[in-house]
């Protein structure tokens, strides 16, 4: 039972770090808005996560950064497998 909770809140912290991660991947479309005081919190939150991405995947042409989509990618698998794991253990 107790496992179930946590996989519950397991899942619930992925989902709304899942939204926090959008959230900062559309801020860069706006010129200036990750300066704000919002904008450096969420990079505080988000550049840690992101940074491994991005030694693996340099922006293409120095501008076109396509690593946070595999971030996010790879945080929806790991979403995934942490709700099939109660069918693997029961």
């Amino acid at each position: 039972m107790i496992l179930f909770q946590i996989i519950r809140i397991l899942s619930e912290i992925i989902y709304i770090y899942s939204w926090i991660l959008i959230i900062y991947i559309l801020m860069s479309w706006f010129p200036g808005i990750r300066d704000s005081s919002i904008g450096r919190f969420l990079a505080r939150i988000c550049e840690p996560y992101l940074a491994p991405f991005r030694k693996i995947i340099p922006p293409i042409g120095g501008m076109i950064d396509i690593s946070p989509w595999l971030a996010f990618i790879v945080l929806n698998l790991a979403s995934r497998g942490i709700n099939y794991l109660p069918a693997l253990l029961y």
